[in-house]
């Protein structure tokens, strides 16, 4: 399993670090419970913690070694563990195999303003309090999965994301590079493998390329595959590492913005058919996603504009202005938000995953009504617009940021198209305000009309 699928959500860290706070975060993001193993031990003890740990710390640890393995025995959960819970060997062991466990780091200064003045035994002398930082700073490190400073970073090493400048994806196993062919000679291969070439854009998601994959890999079970551009070629890699041999590990290294925000987070891989977009595909989630933000500095306005309008999608849905952020920290915010979602409903068996497909449902039926010459952000552009009007809220957000303009295309082709979408039959993703998505139906004469006001003339 990658990162915190199939596992709790362990937060380790010394005192001051914002465990209950962050945690209880990353549960409303992920949709999971939220125990504090603290908190959870003084409501069964009817006796506060540090009054607890003034009667015997070894018989505190002992309590807290028995309430973790019961935590850790029940559903999937966010779990805040106590300061000084990973010094236990046990503890250890058991978040190892039940638990992703994430190092919430703060730095010593920090966690002195906030500890100090309290009744923590551990947190009466400055001097003694920083020794024990220096002390645990080892610890936590060593028992921890990824490190983090706060919920986003969290929900991104929850599904090992990773957002750096100059980052690249140093595969530990042997490699084989399955690339656009446009960005490979713009940016050469990410890492020393082998490179195999595929098509720029959809042209990639068919089964001619697949097969040729196949048999052109020279990797064995214990290699990986890392794919090298945007949505479509991380779609077509992931699916060729879902099948070849029966599944070998593979990382996405997204260039586009459409794929770092959005399509390289999630394990949905596919390709194409002759009937219909996706059609083939399964769910193999990429052991790491190294979001490189630089590598963007080549990509079109066209497809930059794409992936500014799944910006736009999932501000509306986490109900933050997300596209007002500087690059970077606007890349961070939409990949944690997607994560938080995804572990949420990692195969879209609980239904929480739909609300991704916020404004995509008229963007299908766009896309297929003008024959796909509307580009896929002219599309999702257009589909929020729609959304919003439907939902009965300003539009002044997608406006502004996207300028969407009616475009070409057969209405009744379109109508078709949206009637079989595969989340469709009369149910759209809308808003009852930002942040609070609902997926509800809507009359076909209003889905119509909504619709026409997308199309020119």
């Amino acid at each position: 399993m990658v990162g915190a699928l199939g596992k709790h959500i362990a937060l380790a860290g010394f005192m001051g670090a914002g465990k209950s706070t962050v945690g209880a975060r990353v549960a409303e993001a992920t949709g999971r419970p939220f125990v504090d193993v603290d908190a959870l031990i003084e409501r069964r003890s009817q006796v506060p913690i540090p009054e607890l740990f003034r009667q015997g710390e070894a018989e505190f640890r002992r309590i807290e070694e028995e309430t973790l393995a019961e935590v850790l025995a029940g559903p999937e959960s966010v779990v805040a563990l106590g300061g000084g819970a990973v010094l236990s060997p046990l503890n250890r062991a058991r978040l190892a195999t039940h638990a992703f466990t994430v190092y919430l780091h703060v730095d010593v200064e920090t966690a002195w303003a906030r500890a100090r003045g309290s009744d923590r035994p551990l947190a009466q002398s400055e001097e003694d309090f920083r020794r024990l930082y220096e002390s645990r700073e080892r610890v936590y490190a060593e028992a921890a999965d990824a490190v983090a400073g706060d919920a986003d970073g969290v929900l991104r090493a929850s599904l090992r994301i990773v957002v750096e400048r100059g980052v690249r994806p140093h595969p530990e196993r042997p490699a084989a590079v399955v690339a656009d062919e446009r960005v490979l000679e713009l940016h050469g291969s990410p890492v020393d493998a082998p490179a195999h070439a595929v098509p720029a854009g959809e042209g990639a998601k068919t089964f001619a390329v697949v097969q040729r994959l196949w048999e052109e890999l020279e990797i064995g079970r214990d290699g990986a595959i890392v794919a090298f551009g945007g949505g479509a070629t991380t779609d077509v890699a992931g699916f060729v590492a879902a099948t070849y041999l029966r599944g070998v590990p593979w990382i996405a290294v997204p260039t586009t913005l459409t794929g770092q925000v959005d399509a390289a987070v999630g394990g949905k891989t596919g390709i194409n058919t002759a009937e219909g977009k996706n059609l083939a595909g399964a769910f193999h989630f990429p052991e790491r996603v190294v979001i490189d933000p630089d590598l963007l500095v080549t990509l079109p306005e066209a497809e930059r504009r794409a992936g500014l309008a799944e910006v736009v999608k999932t501000g509306l849905l986490a109900g933050r202005e997300l596209w007002s952020l500087p690059e970077e920290q606007m890349i961070r915010a939409c990949a944690a938000f997607k994560a938080g979602i995804v572990l949420s409903d990692p195969y879209e068996t609980e239904g929480r995953r739909t609300v991704l497909n916020l404004g995509h449902t008229f963007a299908h039926a766009l896309e297929a009504g003008s024959g796909y010459a509307v580009t896929h952000g002219d599309a999702v552009a257009l589909g929020l617009l729609a959304a919003l009007r439907l939902s009965g809220l300003p539009t002044d957000a997608v406006e502004e940021a996207l300028r969407p303009e009616p475009v070409p295309a057969d209405l009744e082709a379109a109508w078709a198209a949206l009637e079989r979408d595969k989340k469709g039959e009369g149910v759209f993703v809308l808003l009852e305000e930002p942040g609070r998505p609902v997926v509800t139906t809507v009359p076909e004469d209003e889905a119509r009309r909504a619709l026409a006001e997308l199309v020119q003339g």
